[in-house]
C-alpha cells in the first residue's frame, strides 16, 4: 500500500515510516500542511493525518486532501483524542479515527475498515468525570472553530485557566 504519512513528530514519524516499511508499505513523510499538498501530485492510497501540526488543525487539512486524493482512505491519529473531533473527522471523510500511542498492527487495521461495524461492543462503564469534563472542553471548542477566547467566553471561565487546560492530555477511560 502507497502510504502518506502527515505529522509534524519527526521522532514518532521516523519510527512510524520504519514500521510500516518493514511490513512492506511504501511510505512517504510530510512533516507541514505545504509538503503534505506537494506529495498528493502523487495521489496515495492512504493517508495518515495528525490532528496537531504544529499548532494547525489537521482537520483542516483533509478536505483538501480527499479533493487531491479521492481515492485515498484517511486515518486521523492523534495524542488528544476527542468525541468532538473523531465526529468531524469522521463527517469530513476520514474512515477511521486512533488515539497515540497505537499499535501499527491496529494503523493498518483501521486503513483496512471498509465500512462502520454495527457489531462493534458498547462500553458498559461511563466515562469518567474527567473525561467527561474533557469532552465537554472539546466539543465547546469545536463549535468556537478552535477559538479558545470565544471557547472560554462561552464556558463562563478565564481564556488562561482554559489553556491551561487544553494542554493537559485527556484522561483515559
Amino acid at each position: 500500500m502507497d502510504i502518506l504519512l502527515i505529522d509534524d513528530d519527526l521522532v514518532f514519524a521516523s519510527v512510524l515510516v520504519r514500521s510500516l516499511s518493514r511490513r512492506e508499505h511504501r511510505v512517504r513523510h510530510a512533516a507541514n500542511v505545504a509538503a503534505a499538498l506537494g506529495e498528493t501530485a502523487s495521489p496515495p492510497e492512504a493517508i495518515i493525518l495528525d490532528l496537531n501540526l504544529a499548532g494547525e488543525s489537521g482537520l483542516r487539512l483533509l478536505p483538501q486532501l480527499l479533493e487531491r486524493a479521492p481515492l485515498a482512505r484517511i486515518l486521523v491519529l492523534t495524542g488528544y483524542a476527542s468525541i468532538a473531533t473523531a465526529v468531524e473527522a469522521v463527517k469530513l471523510g476520514a474512515v477511521n479515527y486512533l488515539a497515540k500511542p497505537a499499535a501499527v498492527g491496529d494503523i493498518i487495521a483501521a486503513l483496512g475498515v471498509q465500512a462502520a461495524n454495527p457489531e462493534h461492543a458498547v462500553s458498559a462503564t461511563p466515562m469518567s468525570l474527567k473525561r467527561l469534563s474533557w469532552e465537554h472542553l472539546q466539543r465547546v471548542l469545536a463549535e468556537h472553530d478552535g477559538n479558545v477566547s470565544a471557547t472560554a467566553r462561552a464556558l463562563n471561565m478565564h481564556r488562561r485557566t482554559l489553556q491551561r487546560m487544553l494542554t493537559k492530555r485527556p484522561v483515559r477511560d
